[in-house]
Protein backbone atom coordinates (compact mmCIF):
# COMPACT_ATOMS: atom_id res chain seq x y z
CA UNK A 1 0.00 0.00 0.00
CA UNK A 2 2.80 2.39 0.87
CA UNK A 3 4.52 1.81 -2.10
CA UNK A 4 0.87 2.17 -4.10
CA UNK A 5 0.18 5.72 -2.42
CA UNK A 6 3.88 6.85 -3.47
CA UNK A 7 3.82 5.91 -6.86
CA UNK A 8 3.09 8.69 -9.73
CA UNK A 9 0.49 7.01 -11.42
CA UNK A 10 -1.28 7.12 -8.09
CA UNK A 11 -0.80 10.56 -7.31
CA UNK A 12 -1.78 11.56 -11.16
CA UNK A 13 -5.50 9.55 -10.38
CA UNK A 14 -5.51 11.64 -6.54
CA UNK A 15 -5.35 15.24 -8.37
CA UNK A 16 -7.52 14.38 -11.38
CA UNK A 17 -10.01 13.62 -9.22
CA UNK A 18 -9.56 16.35 -6.81
CA UNK A 19 -11.30 19.96 -6.93
CA UNK A 20 -9.60 23.30 -5.28
CA UNK A 21 -11.68 25.89 -4.30
CA UNK A 22 -9.68 29.10 -3.25
CA UNK A 23 -11.07 31.36 -0.91
CA UNK A 24 -9.91 34.91 -2.39
CA UNK A 25 -12.92 37.11 -0.98
CA UNK A 26 -10.48 38.53 1.70
CA UNK A 27 -10.73 42.61 2.51
CA UNK A 28 -7.21 42.37 3.54
CA UNK A 29 -7.36 44.99 6.20
CA UNK A 30 -3.67 44.76 7.70
CA UNK A 31 -2.46 46.09 4.05
CA UNK A 32 -4.37 49.22 4.47
CA UNK A 33 -4.67 51.86 1.93
CA UNK A 34 -3.45 48.57 -0.81
CA UNK A 35 -7.20 46.97 -0.63
CA UNK A 36 -8.88 50.23 -1.22
CA UNK A 37 -9.89 49.11 -4.35
CA UNK A 38 -8.88 45.76 -4.82
CA UNK A 39 -9.35 42.44 -2.56
CA UNK A 40 -6.20 41.07 -0.80
CA UNK A 41 -5.48 38.01 -3.37
CA UNK A 42 -5.97 40.62 -6.18
CA UNK A 43 -3.03 43.00 -4.98
CA UNK A 44 0.01 42.92 -7.52
CA UNK A 45 3.26 41.07 -6.53
CA UNK A 46 6.85 40.38 -7.53
CA UNK A 47 6.95 42.51 -10.60
CA UNK A 48 4.14 41.01 -12.22
CA UNK A 49 1.80 38.56 -10.59
CA UNK A 50 -0.88 39.10 -8.12
CA UNK A 51 -1.00 37.29 -4.95
CA UNK A 52 -4.05 34.99 -6.58
CA UNK A 53 -1.23 33.56 -8.85
CA UNK A 54 0.63 31.49 -6.45
CA UNK A 55 -2.14 28.73 -5.28
CA UNK A 56 -3.76 28.85 -8.86
CA UNK A 57 -0.11 27.77 -10.57
CA UNK A 58 0.68 25.08 -7.13
CA UNK A 59 -2.77 23.94 -8.33
CA UNK A 60 -1.92 23.75 -12.33
CA UNK A 61 1.80 22.46 -11.28
CA UNK A 62 0.59 19.82 -9.06
CA UNK A 63 -1.83 18.69 -11.89
CA UNK A 64 -5.07 19.78 -10.08
CA UNK A 65 -7.42 21.63 -13.07
CA UNK A 66 -10.71 21.90 -11.07
CA UNK A 67 -10.77 24.77 -9.69
CA UNK A 68 -13.41 27.36 -7.87
CA UNK A 69 -12.60 30.67 -6.82
CA UNK A 70 -14.88 31.95 -4.35
CA UNK A 71 -15.01 36.23 -4.81
CA UNK A 72 -16.39 38.90 -2.59
CA UNK A 73 -15.10 41.92 -1.46
CA UNK A 74 -14.24 44.71 -4.50
CA UNK A 75 -13.50 41.64 -6.63
CA UNK A 76 -13.49 43.02 -9.77
CA UNK A 77 -10.12 43.36 -10.87
CA UNK A 78 -9.44 39.79 -9.48
CA UNK A 79 -12.20 38.91 -11.91
CA UNK A 80 -10.75 40.21 -14.73
CA UNK A 81 -7.31 38.84 -13.72
CA UNK A 82 -8.51 35.26 -13.78
CA UNK A 83 -11.06 35.58 -16.87
CA UNK A 84 -7.86 36.87 -18.67
CA UNK A 85 -4.67 35.34 -17.37
CA UNK A 86 -6.53 31.71 -16.22
CA UNK A 87 -8.90 30.86 -19.16
CA UNK A 88 -6.86 28.58 -21.28
CA UNK A 89 -8.01 25.01 -19.52
CA UNK A 90 -10.24 22.90 -21.62
CA UNK A 91 -13.74 22.74 -20.99
CA UNK A 92 -14.50 19.61 -22.65
CA UNK A 93 -11.47 17.90 -20.94
CA UNK A 94 -13.54 18.77 -17.32
CA UNK A 95 -10.56 21.59 -16.20
CA UNK A 96 -11.66 24.78 -15.25
CA UNK A 97 -11.34 27.53 -13.08
CA UNK A 98 -14.77 29.21 -12.45
CA UNK A 99 -15.05 32.18 -10.29
CA UNK A 100 -17.71 32.10 -7.62
CA UNK A 101 -19.18 35.52 -6.33
CA UNK A 102 -21.21 35.58 -3.64
CA UNK A 103 -24.91 34.91 -4.80
CA UNK A 104 -26.70 34.56 -1.79
CA UNK A 105 -27.56 30.65 -3.10
CA UNK A 106 -28.70 29.34 0.65
CA UNK A 107 -29.92 32.62 2.51
CA UNK A 108 -30.14 36.08 1.79
CA UNK A 109 -26.41 36.81 3.22
CA UNK A 110 -22.97 37.38 2.09
CA UNK A 111 -20.44 34.88 3.09
CA UNK A 112 -20.12 35.16 6.69
CA UNK A 113 -16.88 33.13 7.20
CA UNK A 114 -14.62 30.37 5.59
CA UNK A 115 -16.72 27.78 5.97
CA UNK A 116 -19.94 29.37 4.45
CA UNK A 117 -18.28 30.18 1.23
CA UNK A 118 -17.59 26.40 0.76
CA UNK A 119 -21.56 26.08 2.07
CA UNK A 120 -22.99 28.56 -0.07
CA UNK A 121 -21.46 26.39 -3.08
CA UNK A 122 -22.39 23.03 -2.01
CA UNK A 123 -24.68 22.74 -5.07
CA UNK A 124 -21.90 23.06 -7.38
CA UNK A 125 -19.39 21.33 -5.81
CA UNK A 126 -21.32 18.17 -5.26
CA UNK A 127 -22.29 18.16 -9.42
CA UNK A 128 -18.13 18.14 -9.72
CA UNK A 129 -18.17 14.90 -7.97
CA UNK A 130 -14.93 15.10 -7.22
CA UNK A 131 -13.49 12.55 -4.26
CA UNK A 132 -11.50 14.79 -2.64
CA UNK A 133 -11.78 19.13 -1.93
CA UNK A 134 -9.03 20.86 -1.45
CA UNK A 135 -9.37 24.56 0.13
CA UNK A 136 -6.55 26.82 0.00
CA UNK A 137 -6.52 30.36 1.17
CA UNK A 138 -6.20 33.22 -2.07
CA UNK A 139 -3.79 35.52 0.02
CA UNK A 140 -0.40 33.77 0.39
CA UNK A 141 2.96 33.49 -1.81
CA UNK A 142 4.51 30.20 -1.41
CA UNK A 143 5.08 27.01 -3.75
CA UNK A 144 3.52 23.97 -2.63
CA UNK A 145 2.94 20.32 -4.59
CA UNK A 146 -0.70 19.71 -3.12
CA UNK A 147 -0.46 16.07 -4.31
CA UNK A 148 1.90 15.19 -1.85
CA UNK A 149 -0.55 16.29 0.89
CA UNK A 150 -3.40 14.73 -1.12
CA UNK A 151 -1.28 11.48 -0.77
CA UNK A 152 -0.67 11.97 3.03
CA UNK A 153 -4.09 12.23 3.40
CA UNK A 154 -4.86 9.11 2.16
CA UNK A 155 -1.54 7.25 3.57
CA UNK A 156 -3.55 8.41 6.96
CA UNK A 157 -7.25 7.32 6.37
CA UNK A 158 -7.65 10.85 7.48
CA UNK A 159 -11.29 12.46 7.19
CA UNK A 160 -9.58 15.79 7.02
CA UNK A 161 -5.63 17.20 6.68
CA UNK A 162 -4.38 20.32 7.50
CA UNK A 163 -1.25 21.85 6.40
CA UNK A 164 1.07 23.12 8.85
CA UNK A 165 4.30 24.98 8.95
CA UNK A 166 6.63 26.07 11.78
CA UNK A 167 6.45 29.60 13.03
CA UNK A 168 8.46 32.59 15.40
CA UNK A 169 5.96 32.05 18.62
CA UNK A 170 5.60 35.89 18.97
CA UNK A 171 4.15 35.63 15.56
CA UNK A 172 1.91 32.53 16.61
CA UNK A 173 -0.90 34.13 18.05
CA UNK A 174 -1.76 35.15 14.57
CA UNK A 175 -2.54 31.45 13.46
CA UNK A 176 -4.16 28.79 14.43
CA UNK A 177 -2.33 26.40 16.81
CA UNK A 178 -1.74 22.88 16.33
CA UNK A 179 -0.74 20.29 18.42
CA UNK A 180 0.11 16.51 17.15
CA UNK A 181 0.63 13.39 19.18
CA UNK A 182 4.01 11.06 17.64
CA UNK A 183 1.82 10.54 14.21
CA UNK A 184 1.00 14.04 13.46
CA UNK A 185 -3.03 13.36 14.43
CA UNK A 186 -3.91 17.00 15.44
CA UNK A 187 -5.06 16.64 19.78
CA UNK A 188 -5.43 20.14 20.29
CA UNK A 189 -6.22 23.56 18.54
CA UNK A 190 -6.37 27.07 19.27
CA UNK A 191 -7.70 29.92 16.39
CA UNK A 192 -5.39 32.55 17.39
CA UNK A 193 -4.51 32.26 20.77
CA UNK A 194 -3.44 35.20 23.04
CA UNK A 195 -0.53 32.61 24.81
CA UNK A 196 0.06 30.17 22.12
CA UNK A 197 1.96 26.47 23.38
CA UNK A 198 5.01 26.16 22.00
CA UNK A 199 6.83 22.97 20.43
CA UNK A 200 8.37 20.78 23.03
CA UNK A 201 11.50 20.97 21.68
CA UNK A 202 11.59 24.22 19.93
CA UNK A 203 10.61 26.85 23.26
CA UNK A 204 10.51 29.77 20.41
CA UNK A 205 8.65 27.75 17.23
CA UNK A 206 4.86 27.27 17.42
CA UNK A 207 3.43 24.83 14.85
CA UNK A 208 0.65 26.56 12.69
CA UNK A 209 -1.88 26.11 10.65
CA UNK A 210 -1.60 27.28 6.69
CA UNK A 211 -5.33 27.75 6.19
CA UNK A 212 -4.83 24.79 3.76
CA UNK A 213 -7.11 21.41 4.35
CA UNK A 214 -8.23 18.46 2.48
CA UNK A 215 -11.42 17.25 3.37
CA UNK A 216 -13.21 13.86 2.05
CA UNK A 217 -16.62 14.90 0.23
CA UNK A 218 -18.99 13.35 2.48
CA UNK A 219 -17.68 13.88 6.11
CA UNK A 220 -16.82 18.33 4.94
CA UNK A 221 -20.96 17.99 3.83
CA UNK A 222 -21.78 16.84 7.00
CA UNK A 223 -19.83 19.00 8.75
CA UNK A 224 -20.84 21.94 6.77
CA UNK A 225 -24.25 21.40 7.45
CA UNK A 226 -24.03 20.53 11.02
CA UNK A 227 -22.53 24.15 11.47
CA UNK A 228 -24.99 26.03 9.10
CA UNK A 229 -27.72 25.46 11.52
CA UNK A 230 -25.59 26.31 14.91
CA UNK A 231 -26.96 29.95 15.59
CA UNK A 232 -23.88 31.02 17.53
CA UNK A 233 -21.10 29.95 15.14
CA UNK A 234 -18.80 31.99 12.75
CA UNK A 235 -19.31 29.54 10.46
CA UNK A 236 -14.93 29.41 10.11
CA UNK A 237 -13.07 26.76 9.89
CA UNK A 238 -10.51 27.57 12.12
CA UNK A 239 -12.60 28.97 14.73
CA UNK A 240 -16.02 26.15 14.86
CA UNK A 241 -15.28 23.12 12.34
CA UNK A 242 -11.73 21.96 13.45
CA UNK A 243 -12.12 22.91 17.19
CA UNK A 244 -15.35 20.30 16.88
CA UNK A 245 -13.59 17.24 14.97
CA UNK A 246 -10.63 16.87 16.42
CA UNK A 247 -11.73 14.65 19.25
CA UNK A 248 -14.68 12.54 17.36
CA UNK A 249 -12.37 12.17 14.03
CA UNK A 250 -9.41 11.28 12.15
CA UNK A 251 -7.81 14.76 11.77
CA UNK A 252 -4.13 14.86 10.45
CA UNK A 253 -1.51 17.44 10.37
CA UNK A 254 0.28 17.51 7.10
CA UNK A 255 4.03 18.91 7.57
CA UNK A 256 5.01 22.11 4.77
CA UNK A 257 8.20 20.66 4.57
CA UNK A 258 7.30 17.24 3.32
CA UNK A 259 5.83 19.32 0.05
CA UNK A 260 7.18 22.57 -0.22
CA UNK A 261 9.35 23.33 -3.62
CA UNK A 262 12.26 24.19 -1.81
CA UNK A 263 14.65 26.62 -3.27
CA UNK A 264 18.35 25.23 -4.12
CA UNK A 265 19.64 25.48 -0.86
CA UNK A 266 16.64 23.94 0.62
CA UNK A 267 14.71 25.99 1.87
CA UNK A 268 11.04 26.39 2.23
CA UNK A 269 9.54 29.88 1.05
CA UNK A 270 6.00 30.70 2.74
CA UNK A 271 4.81 34.17 3.41
CA UNK A 272 1.54 35.81 4.78
CA UNK A 273 2.46 39.30 3.40
CA UNK A 274 -0.93 40.35 5.16
CA UNK A 275 0.59 43.96 6.39
CA UNK A 276 2.55 47.09 4.78
CA UNK A 277 5.63 45.74 6.23
CA UNK A 278 5.20 42.09 5.21
CA UNK A 279 4.40 43.03 1.59
CA UNK A 280 6.98 45.25 0.89
CA UNK A 281 9.84 42.92 2.77
CA UNK A 282 8.73 40.17 0.91
CA UNK A 283 9.14 41.97 -2.38
CA UNK A 284 12.03 44.11 -1.84
CA UNK A 285 13.73 40.37 -0.74
CA UNK A 286 13.29 39.61 -4.70
CA UNK A 287 16.18 41.88 -5.14
CA UNK A 288 18.37 40.10 -3.61
CA UNK A 289 21.25 38.26 -5.77
CA UNK A 290 19.53 34.83 -4.74
CA UNK A 291 16.36 35.16 -3.37
CA UNK A 292 14.49 32.47 -0.98
CA UNK A 293 11.35 32.72 -3.81
CA UNK A 294 12.75 31.71 -7.39
CA UNK A 295 10.69 33.60 -9.61
CA UNK A 296 13.09 32.21 -12.23
CA UNK A 297 12.28 28.46 -11.85
CA UNK A 298 11.45 26.27 -15.15
CA UNK A 299 10.48 23.26 -13.04
CA UNK A 300 7.54 24.74 -10.85
CA UNK A 301 6.93 28.41 -12.68
CA UNK A 302 4.48 31.06 -11.64
CA UNK A 303 1.49 31.25 -14.10
CA UNK A 304 -0.25 35.20 -15.01
CA UNK A 305 -1.62 37.21 -17.73
CA UNK A 306 0.85 38.04 -19.64
CA UNK A 307 0.16 41.55 -20.97
CA UNK A 308 1.74 42.88 -24.33
CA UNK A 309 4.36 45.22 -23.66
CA UNK A 310 7.67 46.44 -24.90
CA UNK A 311 10.59 45.91 -23.24
CA UNK A 312 12.07 47.93 -20.34
CA UNK A 313 14.06 51.14 -21.37
CA UNK A 314 17.26 52.88 -19.86
CA UNK A 315 18.11 56.10 -21.74
CA UNK A 316 20.20 58.93 -21.29
CA UNK A 317 24.24 58.22 -20.13
CA UNK A 318 25.31 61.73 -18.99
CA UNK A 319 27.68 62.27 -15.80
CA UNK A 320 24.82 63.79 -13.57
CA UNK A 321 21.64 61.94 -15.92
CA UNK A 322 21.95 58.66 -16.52
CA UNK A 323 19.31 55.72 -16.63
CA UNK A 324 20.46 52.58 -14.56
CA UNK A 325 18.91 50.09 -12.23
CA UNK A 326 20.70 47.95 -9.78
CA UNK A 327 19.85 45.11 -7.52
CA UNK A 328 15.85 45.98 -8.81
CA UNK A 329 13.46 44.15 -10.74
CA UNK A 330 12.19 46.21 -13.55
CA UNK A 331 9.11 44.82 -15.86
CA UNK A 332 8.16 45.00 -19.46
CA UNK A 333 6.69 48.51 -20.49
CA UNK A 334 9.35 50.45 -17.95
CA UNK A 335 11.58 53.72 -18.93
CA UNK A 336 14.11 54.92 -16.98
CA UNK A 337 15.10 58.11 -18.33
CA UNK A 338 18.02 59.40 -16.75
CA UNK A 339 17.14 58.24 -12.99
CA UNK A 340 18.98 55.64 -10.57
CA UNK A 341 17.09 53.17 -9.58
CA UNK A 342 18.81 50.85 -6.37
CA UNK A 343 17.21 47.31 -4.25
CA UNK A 344 13.71 48.01 -5.80
CA UNK A 345 10.82 46.75 -7.52
CA UNK A 346 9.07 48.53 -10.62
CA UNK A 347 5.70 46.80 -11.79
CA UNK A 348 4.90 46.98 -15.27
CA UNK A 349 4.38 50.67 -17.18
CA UNK A 350 6.33 52.51 -14.56
CA UNK A 351 7.73 55.77 -15.83
CA UNK A 352 10.55 57.31 -13.59
CA UNK A 353 11.65 60.71 -14.95
CA UNK A 354 15.46 62.33 -14.77
CA UNK A 355 17.25 63.02 -11.67
CA UNK A 356 15.09 60.87 -9.41
CA UNK A 357 16.77 58.78 -6.95
CA UNK A 358 14.51 55.36 -6.20
CA UNK A 359 15.84 52.86 -3.13
CA UNK A 360 14.42 50.40 -1.20
CA UNK A 361 10.87 50.89 -2.93
CA UNK A 362 8.08 48.94 -4.57
CA UNK A 363 6.53 50.88 -7.51
CA UNK A 364 3.56 49.49 -8.62
CA UNK A 365 1.77 49.04 -12.07
CA UNK A 366 1.23 52.23 -14.86
CA UNK A 367 2.97 54.78 -12.00
CA UNK A 368 4.62 57.97 -13.10
CA UNK A 369 7.33 59.34 -11.03
CA UNK A 370 8.14 63.49 -12.22
CA UNK A 371 11.62 64.38 -12.07
CA UNK A 372 14.25 65.76 -9.22
CA UNK A 373 12.00 63.21 -6.76
CA UNK A 374 13.09 61.07 -3.83
CA UNK A 375 11.87 57.62 -2.72
CA UNK A 376 12.99 55.59 0.14
CA UNK A 377 11.63 52.27 1.78
CA UNK A 378 8.41 53.17 -0.09
CA UNK A 379 5.47 51.52 -1.51
CA UNK A 380 3.46 53.39 -4.32
CA UNK A 381 0.17 52.40 -5.13
CA UNK A 382 -0.89 51.71 -9.22
CA UNK A 383 -2.21 54.80 -11.14
CA UNK A 384 0.35 57.35 -8.99
CA UNK A 385 2.00 60.21 -10.49
CA UNK A 386 4.23 61.86 -8.65
CA UNK A 387 4.62 65.11 -8.80
CA UNK A 388 8.24 67.01 -9.42
CA UNK A 389 11.02 67.41 -6.62
CA UNK A 390 8.90 65.41 -3.92
CA UNK A 391 11.09 63.25 -1.35
CA UNK A 392 9.34 60.42 0.39
CA UNK A 393 10.66 58.43 2.94
CA UNK A 394 13.49 60.66 3.68
CA UNK A 395 11.75 62.18 7.09
CA UNK A 396 8.88 60.01 8.93
CA UNK A 397 7.81 63.05 10.46
CA UNK A 398 6.40 64.68 7.05
CA UNK A 399 5.59 61.41 5.80
CA UNK A 400 2.80 61.00 8.25
CA UNK A 401 1.43 64.37 8.24
CA UNK A 402 0.68 63.20 4.13
CA UNK A 403 0.77 59.73 3.87
CA UNK A 404 0.79 56.08 5.89
CA UNK A 405 4.00 55.21 7.43
CA UNK A 406 3.88 52.11 9.03
CA UNK A 407 5.26 50.55 12.07
CA UNK A 408 8.59 49.82 10.54
CA UNK A 409 8.98 53.16 8.26
CA UNK A 410 7.77 52.21 5.05
CA UNK A 411 5.40 54.89 3.21
CA UNK A 412 2.83 54.17 1.40
CA UNK A 413 1.07 56.17 -1.57
CA UNK A 414 -1.85 56.33 -2.43
CA UNK A 415 -4.00 58.38 -5.68
CA UNK A 416 -6.25 59.13 -2.76
CA UNK A 417 -3.05 60.20 -0.02
CA UNK A 418 -2.37 62.88 -3.08
CA UNK A 419 -5.42 64.40 -4.13
CA UNK A 420 -6.05 65.38 -0.72
CA UNK A 421 -2.63 66.62 -0.17
CA UNK A 422 -3.21 68.72 -3.61
CA UNK A 423 -6.50 69.87 -2.10
CA UNK A 424 -4.81 71.17 0.92
CA UNK A 425 -2.51 73.33 -1.14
Amino acid sequence: MQQEITSQRFISNLTKNTVALILAGGRGVRLRDLTESNSKPAVPFGGKFRIIDFPLSNCINSGIRRIGVATQYKSHSLIQHIQRGWGFLRGEFNEFVEIWPAQQRVAENWYKGTADAIFQNLDIIRNIGAEYILILAGDQVYKMDYSQMLACHVRNQADMTVACINVPIEEASGFGVIEVDESDRVIDFKEKPNHPNPLPNEPNQAFASMGIYVFNPTFLYEQLFRDAYISKSEHDFGKNIIPEIIHKYRVFAHRFGDSCIATNNGVCYWRDVGTVDAYWEANIELTKVTPELNLYDHQWPIWTYQEQLPPAKFVFNNDNRRGLATDSLVSGGCIISGARINQSVLFSNVNVHSYCEIENSVLMPDVNVGRHVKLNRAIVDTGVSIPDKMEIGLNSDVDRKRFYVSEKGVTLVTKTMLDQLSSRV
